[in-house]
């Protein structure tokens, strides 16, 4: 049977399909951050032959990437997907990997049915699963949801496409615009409600990421303190191009617990290098911008190369800023909290993030407490 779409329906399928679909991609955002390098997949099994359609399984791509969202939900329809409708947050793959591709699951499992959000970029895919599908007799409809399930999947595509992992970047300001002092003291800008839920963007990326100059006035320990969660701390990873990482700062003093990586320059010392993989952390050299600081696209397509897709950064203005010059920005979360109103004389928005904002889609904005988070991203 050859590929139908949202056109061909009729408005209530549709929003059957919305329904089930909005699942399936919700799932797979419940284990963003673990699934790396592999995406983050949900998957939801419908009997649609009865007047009311009955879910019979659901399943999402596990910790550590395997199995697949497709497997997990397969294995517990069992014999009840045979003419049942597959929803998928992605594409299911047809290569083989380190286990067999999901196509053959699908196909085996006699699924009539399947509602894909998005085929998947990658080249080893890229419309093959659907086309397969389409040869062993299932329906295929392609696209619905598809700007919540690429919100959902934006660090495997990044990855895919770019060759890098998606950044998102946070900052918070005082209400008068100030992300910090210059006379050191540490402005405490947001309440509970936000620190809480930052803590939750954290345990959703694969990775935070700072540069040296928030290590040396802050020394953050970069992990996710959530009552239940804290095992999802990601890998923690700072920028120090000369290496000035303290040995005494708790993210190496934590470096065998947690994985921290380094991303240094090439000329950065072999002696502090030295010393800081003796304590567990990972560096990493990449060349040197004209200024003599890491050079941000190589490292992030390092990280790429690591397996990252996801990269949460919360490294202050002056990183913000040299991502929005070197256009590595994806994802903006501002945040204006009322806790330090009247204090700070550091601009929490550089010139460049400012121009990059004119850019990005702005996508809304909430509360969390006192405190506002508005949200942009790239179109």
């Amino acid at each position: 049977m050859g590929a139908s779409g949202p056109q061909d329906m009729s408005p209530e399928k549709a929003r059957r399909d919305e329904r089930f679909m909005r699942l399936a991609v919700t799932l797979g955002e419940r284990n963003l951050g673990l699934t790396w390098p592999n995406p983050s997949v949900g998957c939801v099994v419908v009997d649609e032959s009865g007047g009311t359609p009955i879910i019979i399984a659901q399943g999402a791509t596990q910790p550590g990437g395997r199995p697949h969202a497709e497997r997990v939900a397969l294995v517990a329809a069992g014999e009840r997907a045979r003419g049942a409708t597959l929803y998928v947050s992605l594409e299911p793959c047809s290569h083989h990997g380190k286990s067999p591709p999901c196509i053959d699951a699908v196909i085996a499992s006699g699924i009539a049915r399947v509602v894909s959000a998005l085929e998947d970029p990658d080249d080893r895919v890229a419309g093959l699963g659907h086309t397969r599908l389409r040869e062993a007799g299932i329906d295929v409809s392609v696209g619905c949801l598809a700007p919540d399930a690429l919100r959902a999947h934006r660090g495997h595509i990044t990855r895919v496409t770019k060759g890098r992992p998606a950044i998102t970047v946070k900052l918070a300001r005082t209400t008068e615009g100030f992300a910090g002092s210059s006379r050191g003291a540490r402005l405490m800008i947001t309440g509970e409600d936000a620190n809480a839920r930052v803590h939750l963007m954290r345990a959703h990326a694969d990775a935070i990421m700072v540069g040296i100059g928030t290590i040396l006035a802050d020394d953050p320990l970069l992990t996710v303190r959530l009552p239940g969660l804290e095992a999802r701390s990601p890998v923690r990873v700072i920028i120090d191009s000369h290496l000035r990482t303290p040995l005494s700062s708790r993210v190496v003093t934590g470096a065998r617990e947690i994985p921290t990586w380094i991303v240094t320059t090439v000329d950065a010392p072999v002696e502090a290098e030295r010393a800081l993989v003796e304590r567990g952390v990972d560096v990493m050299r990449v060349s040197a911008d004209a200024a003599g600081h890491v050079a941000l696209s190589e490292a992030l397509r390092l990280l790429g190369t690591r397996g990252l897709t996801r990269v949460f950064c919360e490294g202050g203005p002056g990183l913000a800023d040299a991502l929005a010059q070197a256009d590595l920005i994806d994802d903006l979360v501002l945040i204006t909290g009322r806790s330090a109103r009247g204090e700070g004389d550091v601009p929490a928005l550089g010139l460049a993030l400012q121009d990059k904002m004119d850019e990005l889609s702005f996508m809304g904005e909430d509360q969390s407490g006192p405190d506002l988070f508005m949200f942009w991203e790239k179109p």
